[in-house]
């Protein structure tokens, strides 16, 4: 979806969000309070660049307006495979991008991710996988890793995980299969404006994506190991 198309429906009562090479910032008026919008787009990838703009975007909003809920706007190729990029550390970039969505978090900024076009790998764990709380749209496209790259990395036929990928979410791309492993609080369908207002006044409740996992049937592990590991019990299968 196109940006500008999508943050007019976001956003009825106004916004000031610009592009500059690829890079989303500005604001957006919500039911009256003023939210920070920071963001990707044209599938771009994630190199240093685009990190420390995004990091630095958070940064200002922390220091310049205390509290401001963020939203972060999300369609991305992933982290962008260059030697530049590698040697010049985009790892501790997108580590330094994660840590300052965390800061802002215990800072007291409501931050809210949405996956509005593609959400692939690295450029999907800094941005909307480290919010309060990510939601997609239905055509939205995500992933960690395409089946013909993870069949190269773990050397199982492709054809045997694509069989896997039919019953199994874990293998599986697109929305629905990471609303069931609990990565995605829900999927927008209709009235976006709604949508985001229903998710602003929601209570942050820390993480639950295990919790929701094991409730909807996509992760039933993670949960009942959590548990495990904080009560030093064994876990039990589900």
């Amino acid at each position: 979806m196109d940006w500008k198309k999508l943050a007019g429906t976001l956003f009825p009562e106004g916004h000031t969000i610009g592009e500059k090479n690829e890079f989303l910032s500005g604001e957006a008026q919500v039911d009256g309070q003023t939210v920070a919008v920071i963001g990707t787009t044209g599938h771009t990838p994630i190199g240093i660049e685009i990190a420390l703009a995004q990091a630095q975007a958070i940064l200002r909003t922390v220091r310049d307006f205390p509290g401001r809920p963020i939203l972060m706007l999300i369609d991305t190729q992933g982290q962008r495979l260059r030697h530049r990029d590698e040697m010049l550390g985009i790892n501790s970039y997108m580590a330094h991008l994660g840590k300052c969505v965390d800061l802002a978090r215990r800072k007291g900024h409501k931050i809210i991710g949405l996956v509005y076009d593609q959400a692939l790998s690295g450029g999907f764990i800094t941005s909307g996988l480290m919010a309060d709380a990510c939601h997609a749209l239905p055509d939205a496209t995500i992933r960690v890793m395409g089946l013909p790259a993870m069949a190269r990395i773990t050397k199982v036929p492709e054809e045997q995980l694509t069989e896997l990928a039919q019953s199994n979410p874990v293998f599986a791309p697109g929305p629905e299969n990471y609303l069931r492993m609990g990565g995605l609080e829900s999927i927008w369908h209709g009235d976006l404006a709604a949508h985001l207002r229903t998710a602003l006044a929601q209570p942050v409740a820390g993480d639950q994506r295990s919790a929701l996992g094991l409730q909807r049937g996509g992760r039933r592990l993670a949960q009942p190991v959590i548990d495990a590991v904080l009560s030093g019990g064994h876990v039990q299968r589900v």
